[in-house]
């Protein structure tokens, strides 16, 4: 088998896609477990779940646009939340295309427990750097997710 020796200087370890997948990983998982172990939801369905606890009654498309998520996950994630009697939904009644989504009870209080969770996990995630490096930091990963 013959090596490619285009680029021997290429560091996987130090490509910047793969060390933001690295660090999304690590940082993601403990999250995950808790919103996951007691919600049984997906990424896609917390995400959902916040951006109405965020923003209040909100359309799937909205959802989609703000949280930059493809149609047809906010609408998988919209059915599971809806079976589990977190979310509603209600139609507008001057255009049919459009459907209201909104928290129920038992989704606010969802969305109340995991904001709280997310909050403390961000401050533990954060404590290893300075106020300025936490600063500058989310500062360059939104620059580096806004697409520009």
């Amino acid at each position: 088998m013959m090596r490619d020796t285009t680029d021997d200087t290429f560091d996987l370890s130090d490509f910047l896609p793969y060390l933001l997948n690295q660090a999304a990983e690590a940082s993601g998982q403990e999250f995950q477990t808790i919103y996951k172990g007691r919600y049984g939801m997906l990424r896609t369905e917390w995400r959902v779940l916040f951006h109405l606890g965020i923003y209040g009654r909100l359309t799937a498309k909205e959802i989609g646009e703000r949280a930059a998520i493809h149609k047809t996950k906010v609408s998988r994630a919209v059915q599971k939340l809806a079976a589990r009697r977190f979310i509603t939904r209600e139609r507008d009644a001057g255009d049919r295309r459009y459907e209201y989504l909104e928290l129920t009870t038992a989704g606010r209080a969802a969305y109340r427990d995991l904001h709280e969770v997310a909050r403390q996990y961000d401050e533990r995630l954060t404590a290893r750097f300075s106020e300025e490096e936490t600063a500058l930091l989310r500062d360059m990963l939104k620059r580096l997710a806004s697409r520009r």
